[in-house]
């Protein structure tokens, strides 16, 4: 056997063994985190989502950001706040915690408001006031375009709203290329998301500290599962396009708006939400000092009065 041939024996031998520990890796990170929620059938797919509070209150719907699931927000606060007040849903987005992505469709944010559409319909959801943080805002802001399905407002959180040049977001597209970014999911892309991850988180929550809450008990191996990796790299890829394709809608939003953005974000910089309210005069914007991208942990108490504001009908509760 020749050295190039023992050479790939080699390399293949370890693709073999990483694809295996990666399989296996992802069954523990499903056995040890199960789902801590119902799920639904819709349009083909199958949804994964909570429900907590009284189901008679008005309902809040909460979409989450790229590479996370419904466990972010229960940690933040936010879902057991608004709980005391309104019916809170609070779905995995398509590819994210146990909600499915089928790959026979192109999950752009018009596609998943479309099939949250169905969703709530399904689950008796009407008029609901509509939280989505970071790319689950372009998500809320599809759905509160739709002509078929009505919302009552919107807050949107730490969110990306015009294209701009941002490499790093087609950078870490690259898991979801067809066949390399099979192979990569399966082998390296699981390690290197590993090794970035506290740093990652750093810059999450800059300028504060990492709440021990989510350092402590947000599921990180879901998050690294290879089946997760592709939909958040399939959303780094769609982020720039879908915020392209939605500016020019803005203005047919008719419901009321909040806006609130940490002023620290070094993800996605608080201009955006500067540029979104002026686009909608009508909105308010509510920029939180001392913040990051991870507001949703550093002002819960504010956002959630955001909600209120959009609710006023929500019973309110002296116990």
């Amino acid at each position: 056997m020749s050295t190039t041939e023992t050479v790939l024996l080699i390399v293949l031998a370890g693709l073999v063994v990483l694809i295996l520990a990666n399989i296996a890796f992802q069954v523990a990170a499903e056995r040890n985190n199960p789902p801590i929620g119902v799920f639904t059938d819709c349009d083909g797919v199958r949804l994964h989502h909570i429900e907590r509070g009284d189901a008679a209150a008005p309902c809040v719907v909460l979409f989450h950001g790229n590479g996370t699931m419904v466990q972010d927000l229960v940690l933040s606060g936010l879902v057991d706040r608004l709980a005391q007040n309104y019916r809170v849903v609070c779905f995995d987005r398509p590819g994210f915690g146990y909600s499915h992505r089928p790959r026979t469709r192109i999950w752009t944010a018009t596609r998943q408001a479309a099939l949250f559409a169905k969703a709530l319909d399904q689950l008796g959801v009407r008029n609901p006031v509509v939280l989505g943080h970071s790319w689950g805002t372009l998500v809320a802001i599809a759905l509160a375009l739709r002509s078929g399905y009505a919302v009552s407002g919107l807050v949107l959180v730490s969110g990306y709203y015009f294209p701009t040049a941002r490499t790093d977001f087609w950078l870490m597209s690259a898991p979801a290329l067809p066949l390399l970014g099979d192979l990569m999911r399966y082998t390296i892309s699981p390690i290197i998301s590993r090794a970035i991850m506290p740093k990652l988180m750093r810059t999450l929550f800059a300028p504060r500290a990492i709440p021990p809450e989510f350092k402590n008990e947000f599921p990180i191996s879901l998050a690294l599962r290879p089946k997760q990796l592709r939909a958040a790299a399939e959303e780094s890829a769609f982020l720039i396009p879908a915020a392209a394709q939605l500016r020019l809608q803005y203005r047919g939003i008719r419901c009321p708006v909040r806006i609130v953005h940490g002023k620290a974000d070094r993800l996605i910089e608080a201009d955006q939400s500067r540029r979104l309210h002026a686009v909608l005069p009508s909105s308010l914007l509510h920029l939180v000092e001392d913040a990051g991208h991870m507001v949703t942990y550093a002002d819960a108490a504010g956002i959630a009065d955001a909600v209120a504001a959009l609710a006023p009908t929500a019973p309110v509760r002296t116990a």
